[in-house]
């Protein structure tokens, strides 16, 4: 779609992730990003068993079809996934952010487990310049808090946006995430 900026958005993991409860992040996304954007939302492989191996491949080949300047955004699990992903290979094409939305931290003080583990020189990985957005509620009873503040020391980089009140689907609102995108607050990073 010429003229319009693309966003693609990875859904979380569990069973009815993807047209459950996700759908109404996205559609609060589209809503409040309005004309000028192209906002696709895949289905993930096994939505109700999150993998590495099966979500990296299914998300790198949704990339290939984005133009440079597209925005990568993805919630929980998804999120999780699709920052080790970026991290092990830079993307293709050039991206212009990536925003995480109640990303669990897979690592040393956040979840365990070695699937997803996060490599201790995350930010180091990223592409340099690209900025790095983590949206987070701060009322988040499955990925906490404290989550957001293990991505900040992770990702010195990234911008880390603390939302009160809001659980880990952000009360199903998006506002904050379509204003840091579509005011071009995405920038270069800050050091």
């Amino acid at each position: 779609m010429a003229g319009t900026r693309q966003i693609l958005f990875i859904q979380g993991g569990g069973a009815g992730a993807h047209d459950e409860w996700d759908a109404k992040l996205v559609d609060s996304l589209k809503r409040q990003l309005g004309d000028g954007y192209e906002v696709r939302y895949p289905r993930m492989p096994e939505e109700d068993d999150p993998s590495y191996a099966r979500w990296s491949t299914a998300i790198r080949r949704e990339m290939t079809d984005l133009d440079d300047g597209a925005v990568v955004a993805a919630h929980s699990v998804g999120a999780t996934i699709l920052i080790n992903l970026l991290a092990d290979r830079p993307p293709e094409p050039e991206l212009s952010a990536i925003v995480l939305i109640a990303a669990p931290f897979v690592g040393a003080g956040g979840w365990p487990g070695t699937e997803f583990e996060l490599p201790p020189d995350l930010g180091a990985r990223l592409p340099q310049g690209m900025p790095v957005h983590v949206f987070h509620g701060l009322q988040d009873q499955i990925a906490p808090p404290s989550h957001a503040d293990l991505y900040a020391r992770a990702i010195p980089q990234a911008w880390v946006h603390r939302l009160p009140g809001r659980d880990h689907q952000l009360g199903n609102d998006l506002t904050e995430v379509a204003k840091t995108i579509s005011l071009d607050e995405l920038g270069p990073t800050r050091g």
